[in-house]
Formats: C-alpha cells, structure tokens, sequence
C-alpha cells in the first residue's frame, strides 16, 4: 500500500454535505441517499497521496449511505489496494446503518465481494470485513437478548457446540427485538414459552435458515403457524402447542410412551405420574408414542383436565403392570 496505513475507524456525518478543505482543494459529498457525479470523485480521492484527503473522501462515502455501495464495489474490483481496503471498510461501517435496507445492501455488497474472485485481495478484505463484523454482531446480540431476559444452552462439542435459546416468562423484550436472532453464530433450536407470538415474530423465526428446531408452546400460534414455519424451514422440526403442559419428559420417541421424568410441582407430579409410568391413552383415545402424547396434549388449553390412562408396574404382587387413571389440570406454559 505504499506506506500508508488505515486511519481510524471512519465515522459518519450528520450534516447533509461534508467539505473536508485539505491542501487547498475539498473533497464533498452530496447529500444523503441523492446519487451524484461527487461520488465517483470521492471514490478516486480513497486513493490520493495525502492521508487527510482519503480521510475525508471515506467519512463522505458513508455520510452518502446506500447509493455509494454500487460505486464502491465496481471500485474495488478495479482499484488499487488502497481504494479496496478504505473501500470496504466504508462498506463494513455501512453495515451499522441505522437504516436496515442500507445495513442490508451493505452485507449484500461484501458477500458479492468475497465470492466473486476467491483469493484476490479485495476478495479477502471483504471476506475478513465480514467475519469480523458477524463476530461483532453475534455478540452484541447476545448481550441483548440475555439482558431482556432470553435464556441460552450450549450444547457441548460432541453434539456440535450449537446454541439453543429459550424466550419464558422472564422475556421482558419485543418483537423487534426477536431480529437479533438471525445475528446470532450457531443457533440451533429456539424454543418460546408462554410468550405471544405476532406475525412480525413469526416472519423473523422463519427467517431462521439452518435452525434445526422451533418449539412454539402457549404462544396463540396455532396449525397455520405451523404450515407456514415448516414451509420456509423446511428441514427444521416445527413442535406448535396450544399450551397445555403435563411436566414430563420420555426418551422413548419412537415406541411405546414412557415416563422418564416428571417435573417437581408440575401438573403430572400433582396428578400423581410417576417415572417409569407408561401412559396407554388419553381421554380413552390410544396413545402410541411420547410423540403422540405431546402433539394431544398440544391441542388443549393451559386448564383444562385430561384423564391419563397410565401401566405402573410397582404395586402390584404378581408384577404385572396395574392401569391407574389420572386425572390432570394442565399447566401453562
């Protein structure tokens, strides 16, 4: 880059037409989003010999917004290594735009950037521009939505190190909020509890490309919540609920309904359920599988009683599994 280094971070202005006078000529910029003639000046000025004069040309570009992108990535194509690196890093603070379809616009750019000629320099700036702003992003959003009251798991390395994030009853966020999560590294699974669910809300969980699981328990989402999550996630395992919950947990998906836990408290351990119970039917309808008990019990409401037909085989002096009936108050979610 002969001799020259990067400056600062750029920052943007306020003022509608930034005059940066160095060396007796000025650099301007038009005023935001208003494409013009100036820009491609300000572009040729990344490059100039004084360091005050690329200095101001960057500070303008950003100022400009949206209508400098298309600009700046033909440039860096064709500049020269200076006018790449101030280049895209004008792009990478555009991604800060308070305005989304310019934050937009700006990833856009820098993925176009990074895939077009692969091991290029403008390639590579554009690809460690990226990452480093994804890293940066994923972070603040967590911290975000920890501060609000969302709930983070980590799975271990041995089942892939994903995320897994919980909204309950301690979600004291809004739907705008929920936009954090396609900023976030790794997710896996989001799972809500108990927290309304809006359309806004639901066109963001299904923005969730590469999520494997959403659980929608109490929500109001309902069967076309449903439809509409399983076709935009496609291989993602969609679980919608209208939020009864019983309080047990089964690791027997695929065969007969076996109780492995009952929750202290819940609705199944007032009811009476024990661990190892194996519930044969609900309301006098077959259940074949813990799957099948939970999409039941998924239709009916926080309140509402269910009888449960369990096998329990303590109690009774022969061995054989004796049927007790249990009648539970479903919880909320």
């Amino acid at each position: 880059m002969t001799g020259r280094v990067l400056a600062r971070p750029i920052r943007s202005l306020a003022a509608a037409c930034l005059v940066s006078v160095t060396a007796g000529a000025a650099v301007m910029a038009p005023a935001r989003g208003e494409p013009s003639a100036g820009v491609d000046e300000c572009i040729a000025q990344l490059g100039a010999d004084q360091f005050a004069r690329r200095e101001a040309a960057a500070r303008a570009l950003v100022h400009l917004g949206a209508p400098a992108l298309a600009p700046l990535e033909r440039a860096i194509r064709t500049g020269d290594l200076e006018v790449a690196t101030r280049g895209v890093e004008v792009i990478r603070e555009l991604l800060d735009a308070e305005d989304q379809a310019t934050s937009d616009a700006a990833w856009k750019c820098l993925a176009r950037l990074a895939a077009a000629d692969a091991g290029t320099p403008a390639a590579e700036l554009a690809e460690a521009a990226a990452e480093f702003h994804a890293l940066a992003a994923a972070t603040a959003a967590r911290d975000r939505l920890e501060s609000l009251g969302a709930v983070f798991r980590e799975r271990s390395p041995i089942q892939g190190g994903a995320v897994e994030i919980e909204f309950n009853a301690s979600w004291r966020g809004g739907p705008d909020d929920l936009r954090q999560l396609s900023r976030l590294r790794g997710l896996s699974a989001v799972s809500v509890h108990g927290v309304a669910i809006d359309d806004h809300s639901l066109a963001v969980l299904a923005s969730l490309q590469g999520v494997q699981r959403i659980d929608l328990f109490g929500t109001g989402a309902g069967a076309e919540a449903a439809r509409m999550l399983a076709d935009h996630l496609p291989e993602a395992r969609i679980d919608v609920r209208k939020g009864g919950k019983l309080g047990v947990s089964s690791l027997a998906f695929g065969g007969p309904c076996e109780v492995r836990t009952v929750e202290p408290g819940s609705a199944a351990d007032q009811a009476g359920i024990r661990s190892g119970d194996v519930v044969l039917s609900i309301d006098g309808v077959g259940v074949t599988s813990f799957d099948d008990l939970t999409t039941r019990l998924g239709e009916r409401a926080p309140g509402e009683v269910v009888t449960l037909a369990v096998a329990r085989r303590d109690g009774t002096a022969d061995g054989e599994p004796e049927r007790v009936d249990c009648d539970v108050r479903l919880d909320a979610w």
